[in-house]
């Protein structure tokens, strides 16, 4: 007998261990997998690269001082529907647009030409308009060189029939005083960038750990805090810690931001905590799958549509317009208008980023009564 239960031991304990680790995940389960992984892996791609390689210079806003004949010559020069041309009654006036965000910069026409920029509204803008402005230089010296070419087949025409009482040093004196008096397309910067970030690289880079900060904040109120109250007093706190902190290191050390301390770091607390009340608040009304849900809308649809590095016009309409409604446009868009254009209206930005923070405060306190029945039975 004892031999028997020998023979048989093994397969008694193979039979356990079966039992105990499950059958083997089917075969198309497993490609099925692989496959959603890709498709994940394509979709990431195309969230962050989609914007970059679909933007082109189009519908630029600049305002032009001018007759109407030379705002069209000069926008007709410009490739189709690149610029989104505006008459200004002045150069002043069209300083004026610049620094309410009404425009991306401006061309003074005239005896004087000037092309009037503005690096810390795009630094990508600035150079499209600089540019613009050595196109209009090579075609004055065209137009010189033609006249003065013009003058010299005169002179010689001239030199070879010559009239009583016409002197023939006259034309190609006047060709040299044309040459001479070429006028020069002088590039302002009427809004430039702080010295400690002249191509705007701060700027646009910072906007990414801001979307991370809010993201984490709202993962770790989620999975750390529990109840409505003690989650709200938490995103409130962690905005207004994070805001401080971050305004601290953008505006006191890397000197990203200007103006306002206290007024960059209540945007940036805003921001952070908008986005935290969002992914807890989603946490609380359809459990972990909020926080993907959160993370997935800021991350790979906020994010990529921010259009932090270049004009909103340049991506493909609408989706500029559509970017600063979240978040992250948001929130890049009201900390480049703070530093930079105090002239220019905030409003819009400051109501998005309360609504996202209102949203989430909401989410946040629909779930605790949604789950309070479920609560009560157990």
């Amino acid at each position: 007998m004892s031999a028997e239960t020998v023979v048989h031991a093994p397969e008694h304990t193979t039979h356990r261990a079966e039992t105990r680790t499950g059958r083997h995940t089917p075969w198309p389960a497993a490609v099925g997998a692989a496959v959603l992984a890709a498709a994940i892996v394509c979709v990431v791609l195309i969230a962050f690269a989609w914007p970059s390689v679909t933007a082109k210079v189009q519908n630029l806003p600049i305002a032009a001082v001018g007759s109407a004949d030379q705002i069209s010559q000069v926008a007709s020069k410009a490739p189709a529907g690149a610029l989104d041309v505006r008459t200004a009654s002045s150069r002043d006036d069209a300083i004026g647009q610049i620094q309410h965000r009404e425009v991306y910069g401006a061309i003074v026409l005239g005896s004087s030409p000037e092309i009037l920029v503005a690096s810390a509204a795009s630094p990508v803008a600035s150079q499209a308009l600089t540019q613009l402005g050595a196109q209009m230089q090579q075609q004055i010296q065209d137009q010189v060189i033609a006249q003065l070419k013009q003058a010299l087949q005169q002179a010689q025409q001239r030199a070879q029939a010559p009239q009583a009482g016409s002197p023939q040093g006259t034309a190609p004196a006047a060709g040299a005083q044309q040459s001479a008096a070429t006028p020069t397309v002088k590039v302002t910067d009427v809004v430039p960038l702080s010295s400690d970030d002249p191509r705007g690289t701060g700027l646009a880079v910072a906007g990414l750990p801001l979307v991370i900060g809010g993201i984490l904040g709202g993962v770790l109120i989620s999975l750390l805090v529990s109840g409505t109250w003690r989650r709200l007093v938490a995103v409130v706190a962690y905005g207004a810690a994070g805001g401080l902190g971050l305004a601290g290191i953008l505006q006191g050390w890397f000197h990203i931001l200007q103006s306002s301390y206290w007024i960059n770091a209540g945007a940036i607390g805003l921001g952070i905590a908008a986005t935290a009340a969002v992914i807890a608040g989603l946490n609380a009304l359809i459990g972990r799958a909020g926080i993907a849900v959160g993370a997935v809308v800021t991350m790979f649809i906020g994010n990529p549509l921010s259009s932090l590095t270049q004009p909103k016009e340049f991506l493909p309409a609408p989706w500029g317009d559509v970017g600063q409604w979240f978040v992250p446009g948001a929130s890049g868009t009201l900390l480049r208008e703070l530093s930079y254009f105090p002239s220019a209206d905030t409003m819009f930005p400051w109501l998005v980023l309360g609504g996202w923070a209102v949203a989430g405060a909401l989410f946040i306190a629909i779930g605790h009564f949604r789950n309070q029945p479920a609560a009560a039975e157990l």
